[in-house]
Order: C-alpha cells, then structure tokens, then sequence
C-alpha cells in the first residue's frame, strides 16, 4: 500500500495565495475613490454587460476583479442577503461592515477548504451622510478584509497605483477631479516615475519610452459610477455618455453637476429625467 505524499500545510496555503494573486493580477484594474459628494467606482472595463461595478442596496456598492463567474455569485448573495435583512428587520440595518463580515466568511472557507481558491478581490462600500461616515472595505482571496480610508485600488499593478493615488489624493475633491485622477492612475506606464521607478538599483537597465508612454484611456474603456449621498434613498448611478464625456473633458474641475436630464433620478442603471419612484419594500 503507497502512502500519499505529505505536504505542510503552510506550503498548501502559499501555493493557493499564490495561484490566487496571479489570477487577480491578469485582471483589469478597479480604483475606487472619495469625493466630496460621495464615492466614485472607476472600472478599465469595455464590457457594456458584464459589470465589475453594481448596486447592492440603498447606500451600498460592491466592485471587484478577477474571475467574472466567482464574483457575480458574490454579487447576487449579498443581493438576497441585504433584502432579507432590510426586510426581516430595517432598512438602516443593512450595512457595509455587516455585508464585508459575511463575505469574509465565505471567502475565507473556500480559500481554506476547497480546492481551488477564489481568484477575485472585491471592495464593498457604503456612502455615509457626511464624508467622516464613508465606509470602503477590502476583502482579498483570503478572506482578509481591510477598512480603507478615501481610495483603494484592485488589480492589475494595484501597489503602484495606490502609491500613486496616496500621493496625489485628498478630501473633498470634485467628481471630475477624482474621476480624472482615477483615469490617469488607470493609464500610467509601470515604469513611471514614482513609487514604481524609485528602486535606485544599480545595473538595471533604463526602460524604453514605448514603456513611459501613458495609455490612451477613453470614455469607451470604462465603467463609471458613483454612491452619491445627496440622494434620497437609492444613491448608486451609472455615469455614462454625454456625462461622461463633460467630466472626462471639462477645463473646469468643478463643473461636475449634471444637468436636468443627466440628474438620474430614477432607475441607477439609466440615465434620465423621469421622476423618482420609491422601490417596492
């Protein structure tokens, strides 16, 4: 009779964090940001259908990267999780932290019993009625969740982009500030100055200019949308077409007011100028 081969369990847990990380890290980037009005969710994404970014409930917004299947089946229990709460109990007891608690759990004990580990990181985010209440939670493959204050990144080179925004973040920017901030963050080269290009090592050869080139980021290659505090119930919009386009564009930083028909008082998925209607409870 053979014996099975023994393998520590500490080497079993870095071979799956291992095998996590490079799956999330072929992904495309999500950065997630405070601004004076709310919280912005800024996706490299082109898909018109399969979001990184989506509602969970009144004040509450999920983003994530990596595999599409993992986090869409994260997305929909946090969906029927919040109804039940909201309607079992109230509304305001659905929260963010609640919600990130949960999702721990279940990621933690695929990532310690199953097979094969989620290869996702998602970031559950509540928008409070000041911007001191603001709430961002990091969940990794792990289950490990970590409460960020003002900006977060997913994906891709994420520790240089968050080198990157900690550097040129800070409260109460505008929508247009952020969400430009985010883009460029999105486009820059990894070689670029900064974080990423201070090693100071010697005999390391110069990166080419192709690689210092900033990527061409357009309104067509992003999925943008925002928790946006001064509404009244349901906070989460899209931020889509000619919106999109004033705020990617505009010279002012602070002409980030939509218009009339930009305003999106009805449902978060559509801009329009119908009148709100209260959700079913």
């Amino acid at each position: 009779m053979s014996m099975p081969f023994y393998v520590p369990p500490e080497q079993v847990m870095k071979d799956r964090a291992d095998f996590a990380r490079k799956g999330i890290a072929r992904g495309r980037s999500v950065i997630v940001l405070g601004y004076d009005k709310g919280i912005v969710f800024v996706a490299e994404n082109p898909s018109r259908a399969l979001h990184k970014v989506s509602e969970i409930y009144d004040r509450i917004a999920f983003a994530a990267v990596g595999r599409y299947n993992e986090f869409e089946s994260l997305r929909v229990a946090g969906i029927r999780y919040a109804d039940l709460r909201g309607y079992s109990y109230d509304r305001a007891d659905v929260t963010a932290r609640a919600l990130a608690n949960s999702y721990a759990q279940t990621i933690g004990a695929v990532f310690t019993q199953e097979q094969k580990p989620f290869e996702i990181e998602i970031v559950v985010a509540e928008v409070g009625r000041t911007p001191d209440g603001d709430q961002i939670f990091r969940l990794t493959y792990d289950g490990s969740v970590a409460d960020e204050q003002g900006f977060v990144a997913m994906g891709g080179a994420s520790d240089i982009a968050e080198d990157r925004l900690g550097q040129a973040w800070r409260p109460g920017l505008s929508l247009a500030e952020a969400l430009r901030m985010a883009v460029d963050v999105l486009a820059a080269p990894p070689n670029a100055s900064g974080a990423a290009g201070s090693s100071g090592q010697s005999g390391t050869s110069a990166p080419s200019s192709g690689e210092n080139t900033p990527r061409v980021i357009d309104a067509g290659m992003l999925e943008v949308a925002v928790l946006d505090r001064e509404r009244p119930r349901r906070t989460f919009r899209r931020v889509t077409g000619a919106l999109l386009d004033r705020l990617l564009s505009a010279d002012d930083p602070t002409a980030n007011a939509p218009t009339a028909d930009e305003s999106h008082p009805g449902h978060p998925e559509v801009l329009s100028g119908e009148s709100e209607q209260p959700p079913p409870v």
